[in-house]
Order: C-alpha cells, then structure tokens, then sequence
C-alpha cells in the first residue's frame, strides 16, 4: 500500500553550533524528498516561528546538536500531534548527553571507554594519572566534535577542559583507545555495515569530518564477517538502551587487541555528501532517496502505533 506522506516540514538551520552543518544535511534530504514527488519544505526554525509547524503532516528532523537533537524540538512536536523521524524525547536527551548516554550503558552492560567529569576544582593530574595519556576531552552536549581535544602531555588537561567547557559546563575526559574508529548506521531494528574513518589529521575532528576530502571511509570495513556481525548487533542493543528508534549512529573504537569500545550515539545523523549512514545504505543497496523515504516511513508508521495504542 501507498503510503500518503502529507505535506513534511524539513527541519534544518536551527541555532546550535552544527548549523551549518544542517543545511547542507536538509537541503539534500528535501530534494530527494520532492524528487520522488513528496510535498516538502524547509522548515528553520531561527527564523520561523515554532507554531507554524501544525500546518504539516509529518517533520523530517535535519537538524543537529541542541534544540534539534537533543529532545526539545522533539518535545515540540509531540506537542503538536506531529509525527518526526527518530528517536523520542527521552532518547534524544540521552543520545545527546555523552556523560548520560555512558552511564546508561554502563547500566545495561555495554562496553563503552572509561572516563571522568571534569570541572574547574578538578585535579586535573590525578585525572591525567588515572586514565593515562593521551586521553580525550569532550563537551558533553555537543556534536561534530566540537570543543574536542586529545590530550598528549601531562600538564595539558586545564586548557583542554577551558576549551571544552566554552560549549558546555558539563565536560568528560576519556580514555584514549586506539586501534582505529568505526561506525554502525541504525534503520529501523537493522544495523547497517559498519564504516570504518580513516582521518588523514591526528583524529576524526570537525575538519576531517567536513572540510577536508582525505579523509578514508572503508566500507567494507576490514573486520571479519563474524566479528561484524557481532558488533552489528550489539549496536543496535546499545541503541535501543537509551531508547533509540526509527534510525541513527553508534560510534566505536577498537584497540590494538581488537576489542571494541562504543562511544556516543547520534540519533539525528548528518546527511552530507560527506555523512556515513547513507555512505553504509549504499553499501547495503539502498540509495540516498530510498533511505530518506524508509527513515520518513518509520516515523509515519510510529505515530499511528502510537495513536491505535492511546485508542
């Protein structure tokens, strides 16, 4: 059966620090959008007002970091009856909260790096001892590696943490794992095959990600197909742990031994010409506009779940 999408707002722009990011991220889903004969508009909402939005059917959320990503916009949306793609409000809070995602994890079982909160009174050499260098600093609520930095020397976690904490007051440092770094794209209950990130910079930052064109993306990934597979499925566990649905990412490192640590969830993925869950769909078979239509599917299907439920 046909599915009748309505008329979808393409949520991009917004007003967090990935901005940029997310034009690009919506400009190409609304085009695929309206290629295969969807009616579908940007929607920004720093410029629009928020209740302009009940005049929609459905919402296509393109929007990363805080006021898209991380549960409010969803929030908004619940609000208004309208059904979104990915995950719910709960899930995206967590998703975007680093610190909380690791806890939860480290709940429910799921391997993840050690790590500790950092702050202004923190001892900041014994924390340097404790996770041995290098390690990594990181806003807790950012994305796109924003305000990250490795760490080499002892003496550099003050800086790290100052650079950090402009983005959010709630920063983590982690121990460094370094046997390479990997990623699972989420659709539905399916993980998709796994890409590994080759940075030709010391690691996977903001450039890497977007601005510069060496960066290696192997897909397939190298590992064995039995230990994919394995990985593949603990990573829709680890998605589903914070409560994840619909579609999204799960970060990993391996280290020299070949075990895995996962890292962060993203539950509102880029969709550049440089993003990786339509890089790993294509691999499966599955194109940009195919993709775009199954993650909107989703969301429709969702909603009426939900709304047969509360029937």
């Amino acid at each position: 059966m046909k599915m009748n999408f309505g008329k979808v707002a393409v949520l991009l722009g917004g007003k967090s620090g990935e901005r940029e990011v997310s034009l690009k991220s919506g400009a190409a889903v609304l085009a695929a959008l309206q290629g295969q004969g969807i009616e579908a508009e940007a929607f920004d909402p720093a410029q629009r007002p928020l209740h302009d939005l009940e005049q929609y059917d459905a919402a296509f959320i393109s929007l990363h970091g805080r006021f898209g990503e991380d549960g409010t916009m969803q929030g908004a949306l619940e609000l208004f009856g309208i059904p979104y793609t990915g995950s719910g409000v709960m899930a995206s809070a967590i998703g975007m909260d680093k610190w909380r995602t690791k806890l939860v994890w480290r709940a429910a079982g799921v391997t993840t790096p050690a790590f500790e909160v950092v702050a202004g009174n923190t001892d900041f050499a014994a924390i340097e001892k404790k996770l041995g260098l290098p390690l990594f600093v990181k806003p807790a609520n950012e994305g796109s590696s924003i305000g990250i930095s490795k760490v080499k020397n002892a003496g550099e976690l003050k800086a790290a943490y100052e650079l950090a904490a402009k983005s959010d007051p709630l920063v983590i440092a982690e121990q460094f794992v370094g046997g390479g770094e990997y990623t699972v794209g989420i659709l539905g209950d399916r993980a998709l095959p796994i890409v590994r990130i080759v940075p030709a910079n010391e690691f996977y930052d903001f450039e890497a990600k977007y601005l510069r064109d060496d960066t290696q993306y192997l897909c397939p990934c190298g590992l064995p197909a039995e230990q994919e597979a394995k990985i593949q499925a603990e990573a829709v566990q680890a998605f589903k742990a914070i409560g994840g649905t619909g579609w999204g990412r799960v970060d990993f490192l391996m280290d020299e031994d070949g075990k895995h640590y996962f890292l962060e969830v993203n539950t509102s993925p880029g969709m550049t010409d440089h993003s990786l869950v339509p890089m790993a769909a294509k691999a499966a078979g599955i194109s940009f506009s195919d993709l775009v239509k199954k993650i909107l599917s989703l969301a429709i299907e969702k909603h009426v779940g939900e709304q047969a439920r509360v029937e």
